[in-house]
């Protein structure tokens, strides 16, 4: 149990405790030692295995260049934004669906180009039956 209610963790402080609880120390003697809760230290162990150090970020409004950061580079955080491995697929995607869009076209175009009879000046018909 905690010592004192609504304490602050460093990012250094819960790294360093994810660690231990990996290197497979016992947990509850652990959140005793270092007086947390247990629960605070299988999240912790979670986040870190997930997206090491940079995932145990302290609690409340990050500073706008952080935040900014971040954000250019995609870094999952709290709220569930992507990570760059995820950007990354998701602009994979839409570039073979648009590769698939230009060999639509480009078929479409030549069989127009291909059916339409020749010109016989004003006045003609269609361009396609």
């Amino acid at each position: 149990m905690p010592k004192q209610p609504g304490r602050v963790f460093s990012r250094e402080f819960k790294e360093a405790a994810a660690r231990r609880v990996l290197a497979g120390e016992n947990v509850q003697r652990l959140a005793q030692e270092l007086g947390v809760w247990r629960k605070s230290l299988y999240d912790w162990r979670d986040r870190y295995e997930r997206g090491g150090a940079d995932a145990l970020l302290a609690p409340g409004r990050p500073r706008k260049a952080a935040a900014d950061a971040e954000r250019v580079a995609g870094v999952r955080d709290r709220r569930g934004e992507t990570t760059p491995a995820d950007r990354i697929a998701k602009l994979e995607r839409k570039v073979g669906q648009q590769a698939l869009e230009l060999d639509f076209f480009a078929r479409a175009l030549r069989h127009v180009k291909a059916s339409a009879p020749p010109s016989d000046g004003r006045g003609a018909g269609a361009s396609s039956p």
